[in-house]
């Protein structure tokens, strides 16, 4: 490869959003990891495709949605859901904070 598309410093901006401390050796690793990467799809995109037909499922083009009818459904009752955890306290499943 001779032209790089991703440099040090933009692995730097990529890492500082992503909050993630890179050593040197890390940015110049991934720099070329990536670079590496779009040089393959660059080869990729030189192919003459003309002759081979498209590999796709009509199942996946041609979908669909399938709604369902909204039916109320009984709930579990209180007991039972606090019986099936050990984390528990007045009346209330205990999770984890994450904010």
């Amino acid at each position: 490869m001779t032209e790089k598309i991703i440099t040090k410093k933009e692995v730097e901006y990529v890492a500082k959003l992503a909050k993630l401390e890179l050593s040197e050796e890390q940015k110049e690793l991934f720099s070329k990891q990536l670079n590496d990467i779009l040089s393959f799809f660059a080869k990729l995109k030189e192919l003459d495709t003309e002759q081979i037909e498209p590999a796709f499922h009509s199942h996946i083009t041609h979908s669909t949605n399938h709604f369902h009818e909204d039916i109320p459904k009984p709930s579990l009752a209180q007991e039972v859901v606090l019986n099936l955890t050990e984390h528990k306290q007045d009346g209330y499943i205990q999770v984890p904070k994450i904010l």
